[in-house]
């Protein structure tokens, strides 16, 4: 069925390029994920915070592997993107990506972790907003995210990058602990 309007950001915008280095400020970076980083994203989804909120684990170092090589072909399809937050030594600390990426629509939601040792540094909140001044940059107009009601951590990176609570959707996600109101917030270009 032929769309009525241009798309808002051209097939292949994404996929034309190599996923890019951004620079969040100094000594730290986003790059794309490697396979040597499968250990440490094995032991950041063991993490009790990253598995609650992202109601995921990872079994054993292939799960790990897949993991980190999925970005990829994601990439290539532009449906998803994820980038590892690292330090000046390039050991990652933690994760920010696009998800559900609609290049028609111009549109992506995000999300984020980061694990123990770096949280309350402000490098979520850092990381999300490199990200979001590339995504604007390259011709989205909206990024949204959401987390649990519960989840105050993640409300306060959101809203610290800008972006605007615009309501709850009541019930939405199941966690392990039942089914939780998410926060939705967004950001426009």
């Amino acid at each position: 069925m032929p769309l009525l309007v241009t798309p808002a950001v051209p097939a292949g915008r994404l996929a034309a390029q190599e996923q890019p280095h951004l620079q969040v400020r100094p000594g730290l970076t986003l790059r794309p994920w490697r396979d040597e980083d499968a250990p440490l994203v094995r032991a950041a989804f063991e993490c009790p915070a990253i598995q609650r909120w992202h109601v995921r684990r990872l079994d054993d170092d292939a799960e790990a592997r897949a993991w980190t090589a999925q970005w990829a072909g994601r990439w290539r399809d532009e449906t998803d993107a994820s980038w590892a937050i690292v330090d000046a030594d390039d050991r990652p600390l933690g994760q920010v990506g696009l998800r559900r990426v609609l290049l028609a629509e111009a549109s992506a939601d995000v999300s984020y972790w980061v694990l123990p040792a770096a949280r309350g540094t402000g490098l979520a909140t850092d990381a999300l907003l490199a990200l979001t001044r590339w995504s604007f940059g390259v011709g989205l107009h909206r990024l949204a995210l959401e987390h649990s009601t519960a989840n105050a951590a993640s409300c306060r990176v959101a809203t610290r990058a800008g972006f605007a609570v615009e309501g709850v959707a009541r019930e939405s996600v199941r966690h392990a602990d039942g089914w939780h109101d998410m926060h939705l917030h967004a950001r426009l270009a």
